[in-house]
């Protein structure tokens, strides 16, 4: 049982890698011994982060716009043409959409399930074969989805979509699960309460202290808190879980 959590060796893809929960699950990976690539869909923003993140290990940019076919199709055959197989995948980059019910645009509706849901399931269908080829009963290959706790519980923000893809997320998260058991892919979702993000960052600074009080450990999420997860269900530790949503919220939803 020594190595219980070591993803050491392993061979990481994280979406939405170069901010916020996608670099924080990405410099975990990095700092523990596992190669990882990010992708985003601003090139610049992408390499930069993945220069940083190589100072504690190996880190690769694949700018990628994962909201199209053709974007994730390049991100997938990027990684084809370096690697035979990959063990971990973590489906991360999403988006929001904030308007009150009468003013919701059918575009802003279109844009978040389309990024939230939708590429998820494909891009997850198309990296099949390189996480098939990395895996065993053994040691099973990981998919890791970001949900929300907003897919879990209603929220006072007029965040309709974003609120029902990470709901979307989670059973989907179920359902991936049940058949890819048998090719020795385990799938699981974390659900983070608040963290610090741009997403988050306007929220925080208009209601940080009222959120903080909300939250039963009185504080907000912290980079170690998320990429421990991840660790976690990357590693051999995790390997008999698959199929479950993991809540990250400091207790809001479990203290409730």
């Amino acid at each position: 049982m020594k190595n219980l959590f070591s993803i050491e060796g392993k061979v990481a893809v994280v979406t939405g890698g170069s901010r916020g929960i996608g670099a924080m699950i990405a410099r975990g990976y990095v700092e523990n011994g596992a190669k990882t690539y990010i992708s985003s869909r601003k090139a610049d923003v992408c390499q930069a982060m993945a220069e940083e993140l190589s100072q504690y290990g190996e880190c690769v940019a694949i700018p990628a716009d994962l909201s199209t076919n053709e974007g994730r199709d390049n991100l997938v055959k990027s990684v084809q043409e370096k690697e035979s197989g990959i063990d971990i995948l973590v489906n991360n980059a999403g988006a929001n959409w904030v308007a009150p019910i009468d003013e919701f645009p059918e575009s802003g509706w279109d844009k978040v399930m389309n990024l939230n849901v939708k590429s998820i399931f494909f891009l997850t269908q198309k990296f099949l074969p390189l996480l098939r080829a990395g895996a065993s009963h053994e040691n099973p290959s990981s998919i890791i989805n970001i949900a929300s706790v907003d897919g879990m519980e209603t929220s006072v923000l007029e965040i309709y979509a974003y609120a029902a893809s990470k709901a979307g997320v989670i059973h989907l998260t179920r359902s991936l699960a049940r058949h890819l058991a048998r090719d020795n892919i385990n799938v699981n979702a974390v659900a983070p309460g608040p963290f610090e993000s741009k997403m988050m960052a306007e929220t925080l600074k208009n209601f940080g202290d009222a959120i903080k009080e909300s939250v039963p450990r009185k504080r907000i999420g912290e980079p170690e808190d998320m990429a421990g997860v991840a660790i976690f269900l990357a590693s051999r530790a995790g390997s008999y879980v698959t199929g479950v949503t993991i809540p990250v919220d400091g207790g809001m939803i479990g203290c409730t």
